[in-house]
């Protein structure tokens, strides 16, 4: 069995059970709160490609990898156009013809991003990021409108702002708050249609660790971040550097760093 993937929207983990040449059936294992997570990391190499949406009871299947790189081999690696547009089109055409939100995201304690993305998945692809709070600022007609103002306001002078926040960076802030006067702060300096918070239900009264396991209990997820309790402590595991790898029923007996301790 091997990590083949995961889903962020959904909070799932997609495993393959079949790790030769032939692949095999892809299972979504659900990261709920309470989960019980009891594998130990085997092998790591490249996980191949998940392919299909299924219908009925058939799901998506896996072609199989054994290339050593990973997650993914030079075969395997694709970058998403959009994800690189500044609102030039890289495609051999332009389709991006659905309204399109540019929006501001924070991620405690005090990163912040401008993004884009389809005007009906804002709430959708927020909670994705794991972001903390958000603001949605303009609705355009296209995604090239859209990339031109992200490219516009990340590229504005002391703004502050990127397009991406690290993983890391998300990692080192789960558990703080929002530095609420630096948001308001950005804001002021945009017309704001609608503003979002989140909750993720995490709870957490310590920073978590960072760590690549999968065995725990599961707290919660926030973006692609799983957040797991083990051993009497707490981590957080990006989901990210657990594909590629195979898994072995039965939780690992490794020891790792406790909690660094209770916020204060």
């Amino acid at each position: 069995m091997q990590v083949v993937g995961y889903d962020t929207a959904s909070a799932t983990l997609l495993l393959s059970h079949g790790v030769d040449d032939s692949g095999g059936d892809v299972e979504s294992v659900a990261l709920d709160p309470g989960t019980e997570l009891s594998w130990t990391l085997g092998d790591r190499h490249c996980a191949g490609t998940v392919y299909g949406h299924g219908s009925g009871d058939e799901g998506p299947e896996h072609i199989a990898c054994d290339a050593p790189d990973a997650p993914y081999c030079p075969e395997h690696t694709s970058t998403w156009v959009c994800a690189r547009c500044t609102g030039t089109c890289l495609k051999d055409e332009m389709d991006c013809y659905d309204d399109h939100a540019v929006y501001l995201a924070a991620f405690a304690p005090d990163a912040f991003k401008v993004g884009v993305t389809k005007a009906w998945r804002l709430d959708t692809r927020l909670r994705e990021q794991g972001a903390d709070r958000g603001a949605h600022l303009y609705t355009v007609s296209n995604g090239r409108i859209a990339r031109e103002l992200e490219a516009e306001i990340a590229g504005g002078p002391e703004s502050g702002l990127s397009d991406f926040v690290r993983v890391d960076t998300k990692r080192a802030g789960l558990g703080a708050g929002v530095d609420d006067d630096a948001w308001a702060d950005l804001l002021a300096g945009f017309d704001v249609r609608e503003q979002y918070t989140f909750d993720y239900g995490l709870d957490l009264t310590e920073r978590p660790v960072a760590e690549t396991i999968a065995t725990g209990t599961v707290r919660g997820t926030k973006g692609r971040l799983v957040v797991l309790d083990h051993a009497g402590s707490t981590y957080a595991v990006d989901l990210r550097d657990l594909v590629g790898y195979e898994l072995r029923e039965g939780g690992t007996g490794r020891d790792f760093q406790s909690s660094l301790g209770a916020f204060g």
